[in-house]
């Protein structure tokens, strides 16, 4: 199901020919925490149009942590949009923790999209956390224990979710459209982890989900070694927007918007 909301924008503005982008994932915040990126957040306004939030964003999926989050992310001036990770569900408490990141105006998505209007143009997110199991001649197959049928069906049904997502926002027939997950879908962002736990950090069905639907730009977190810069086989942009990887508060993109042919 599609929301839709403005982006900050006033009437009367010209039509833009692109979308600005924040994104950041893997913050793992907690209460010690608190106030800490807020006065880089508070600059959004004037620089982005979203703020994308690619999970991790707690430590160990608390509520207390959540709220802290929250306080963060409020109140910018501007739509912030997530999905959550990992670490995120540690504590199942994954609906509690959605449930305060919505408290503050966030769009938390899970196998679904929200679009904005931008000065003109529409900007889709389709969100998943996405999952692990490798990539393309290295990644786990459903067979044998009932326990790895079940890791690889919970893979696929991510993937599933994702797609669903991203056609929505194709019938939407968005101006731009963004893949926000928290698993990777390429091995590319992994460069600089060890190869040894590539299966455990994203999976190529992501990547397939994004390619049989299209995207102007896939981000996601979780790879704190990895390098940034990544493609899907189909030539979507992937961003790696863990912080351990930008470096620095958010990461910036511009995106510019390309006529398209209507869906369908």
């Amino acid at each position: 199901m599609t929301a839709d909301r403005t982006a900050g924008t006033e009437a009367g503005h010209e039509v833009r020919d692109e979308v600005r982008v924040a994104a950041v994932g893997d913050i793992h915040l907690s209460p010690e925490c608190a106030g800490l990126l807020r006065p880089a957040f508070l600059t959004l306004r004037e620089r982005a149009d979203v703020l994308l939030l690619a999970g991790d964003l707690t430590r160990h999926g608390t509520l207390d942590e959540a709220r802290v989050v929250a306080d963060e992310v409020r109140d910018l001036g501007i739509p912030v949009v997530a999905v959550l990770g990992n670490h995120d569900y540690h504590s199942d408490e994954e609906d509690e923790v959605t449930g305060a990141l919505t408290d503050a105006g966030v769009e938390v998505l899970e196998g679904r999209s929200v679009t904005f209007s931008v000065d003109g143009r529409t900007l889709g997110v389709a969100g998943a956390k996405g999952f692990c199991g490798g990539f393309a001649g290295r990644s786990a197959g459903a067979f044998g224990e009932p326990v790895m049928k079940a890791w690889v069906r919970t893979a696929h049904d991510a993937a599933e979710r994702l797609a669903g997502a991203l056609e929505e926002l194709a019938a939407d027939d968005c101006d731009v459209r963004i893949a926000l997950t928290h698993f990777a879908p390429v091995p590319d962002t992994l460069s600089g982890e060890p190869v040894e736990i590539y299966p455990f950090l994203g999976s190529y069905l992501l990547a397939e989900a994004i390619d049989s639907v299209g995207a102007d730009l896939a981000v996601h977190g979780h790879a704190h070694l990895g390098t940034e810069h990544g493609m899907t086989a189909g030539g979507v942009r992937v961003r790696n927007v863990a912080q351990p990887v930008i470096d620095r508060a958010f990461a910036l993109y511009r995106l510019p918007v390309h006529d398209r042919a209507p869906a369908g």
